[in-house]
């Protein structure tokens, strides 16, 4: 995901497309033919909290599609991009092997719709395996609700999001890691420097409480580490 920094109004756009997911959206095309798939969230907040799951993703290096800021504080826009693949199901070994790179980061922000309710939140673009969507990261799920104490300073989630019978797809697709495979999933977020956390949540509206919390997931990540026992 590139950096985009300039601030959309979808109010002045056409709208080319309908929804595709659980939340009220549509694509959307601008002045100069620029396309956005658009939602409308519960809450500033929701957006909010999507919108620094994204920047987090990104602090990491993990792709995701390019998100942009608009001037409606509800609303969350993605640049559109024509996938070569679109399910988890049809991703071949190599592309799965690709996706294990980033595992740590979905275990870290607790991205529980990773692989989406269908297996649809993973997708390919010139051969690149990205994540769709990261509105089930941090603080609410995917269709919304607050996750409350589920969401912790244990990162649970590097034995849930692989085992989980209630969450098949996110299991197809991490299942097959071994040991080594998460230990460098793991290393990818621990290597990231406590205050550049700390400052991409304060700089996107994100509170010093969730800043904390996320340096405590990444100390209890780090815990996880051969080196570490």
């Amino acid at each position: 995901m590139r950096q985009n920094t300039a601030l959309i109004d979808t109010a002045s756009m056409q709208r080319i497309g309908g929804q595709l997911g659980s939340n009220p959206a549509g694509v959307f095309v601008d002045g100069e033919g620029r396309r956005y798939y658009v939602k409308t969230l519960e809450s500033v907040a929701h957006a909010r909290n999507e919108l620094i799951a994204a920047k987090l993703y990104q602090l990491a290096g993990a792709p995701t599609l390019t998100y942009a800021q608009t001037t409606a504080p509800d609303r969350i826009a993605t640049e559109w991009v024509e996938l070569d693949k679109k399910c988890v199901a049809h991703l071949s070994d190599s592309e799965r092997k690709q996706a294990w790179q980033w595992f740590g980061v979905h275990a870290w922000t607790a991205n529980w719709d990773v692989a989406g309710f269908n297996g649809d939140n993973q997708g390919v673009v010139s051969g690149k395996v990205l994540t769709l969507d990261v509105g089930g990261a941090l603080t609410f799920r995917a269709q919304g609700d607050p996750k409350g104490k589920a969401f912790g300073t244990r990162v649970d989630e590097l034995d849930v999001l692989r085992t989980d019978e209630g969450n098949p797809h996110a299991v197809k697709l991490f299942g097959g890691m071994t040991a080594a495979d998460i230990e460098q999933a793991i290393k990818v977020v621990i290597r990231i420097p406590d205050e550049r956390i700390c400052r991409i949540i304060s700089d996107h509206g994100g509170s010093h409480l969730l800043a904390e919390k996320m340096i405590a997931r990444k100390a209890d990540m780090a815990k996880r580490l051969p080196t570490a026992v």
